[in-house]
C-alpha cells in the first residue's frame, strides 16, 4: 500500500469496523426481558409467538373489522385505546408495526405514558387534542403542540408523552406504531401501582411528597 495515505487507510479500517458492527448489531428486544437457560426444557419463543406454516395463510390473518366503531370512554380518565397488535392480527409477526384507536369524551385524558420499543405517529380525525412529549435529561424539555382534525404529530421512541381533548365534543385519533408489541408504561399506574408496591419511603423521596399523599395514590392506583 506504498503511497496511500495513512489516513485513507485509517478511514478504510473504520468503515469496514463499522460495517461489521452493523451486521452483527442485536434487533431491537420485542419484550421487557429475555432471561437466557440452559436447557430447551425451560424455553420458550421470543414474543411466545410460532410461525404459521405459509401454506395454511389466509387473508384473515391480515384482517380485523370494526375499528370504525367508537369505545366506550366511561371511565375515569374519559379516553379508550383500542390497540391492534401482533396478539390482535396475527399476521402483524416480525413486521415491526401496530395501529391504535384512541377514543376521547370531552376532556378525556390519553395520561402520560412511553412506548419502550416504539416511535408513535398520531392523525387526528374527530376534535381537538393537545398533545406533547418531555425530551430525556439533562433538558426535560416540553415539546407541545395543539391538533385539529387532519394534524399529524410524532412522540419518538421511549419519551413520556400525552394526549388530552381540550374540545367540548368527543375526539378521535388513530396512531401508527414502530413495533409489533410497542409496550406501554403509563406513569401513574406504573409508579403509585406496581405489584408489589414501592417502598414508599423511596416514592416520598422521590416524588418530595408527604408519606400519607403517597400511600393515598398507592391505594388509588392498586384498585
Amino acid at each position: 500500500m506504498k503511497g496511500f495515505p495513512n489516513y485513507l487507510v485509517a478511514l478504510a479500517l473504520m468503515a469496514l469496523a463499522c460495517s461489521q458492527l452493523a451486521s452483527a448489531f442485536d434487533p431491537a428486544p420485542l419484550q421487557d426481558f429475555c432471561v437466557a437457560v440452559n436447557t430447551s426444557t425451560e424455553a420458550v419463543f421470543v414474543n411466545g409467538k410460532f410461525c404459521k406454516d405459509p401454506k395454511l395463510v389466509n387473508a384473515n390473518d391480515f384482517f380485523f373489522q370494526g375499528l370504525n366503531i367508537p369505545r366506550s370512554t366511561a371511565n375515569q380518565l374519559g379516553s379508550n385505546v383500542t390497540l391492534l397488535n401482533v396478539d390482535k392480527i396475527f399476521g402483524l409477526n416480525t413486521l415491526g408495526i401496530s395501529l391504535a384507536r384512541i377514543d376521547f369524551a370531552p376532556y378525556g385524558l390519553n395520561p402520560p405514558h412511553t412506548h419502550p420499543r416504539a416511535t408513535e405517529i398520531l392523525v387526528v380525525l374527530e376534535g381537538t387534542l393537545l398533545v406533547g412529549f418531555v425530551t430525556s435529561n439533562p433538558d426535560n424539555r416540553l415539546i407541545t403542540k395543539t391538533l385539529n382534525a387532519g394534524d399529524v404529530f410524532v412522540f419518538p421512541i421511549g419519551l413520556i408523552h400525552f394526549q388530552f381533548n381540550v374540545g367540548k365534543t368527543n375526539a378521535v385519533a388513530f396512531a401508527g406504531l414502530g413495533s409489533q408489541n410497542p409496550g406501554l408504561i403509563v406513569i401513574a399506574k406504573n409508579v403509585f401501582g406496581s405489584n408489589p408496591p414501592i417502598n414508599p419511603d423511596v416514592l416520598t423521596k422521590a416524588f418530595q411528597l408527604d408519606k400519607n399523599v403517597v400511600e393515598s395514590l398507592q391505594k388509588k392506583f392498586s384498585t
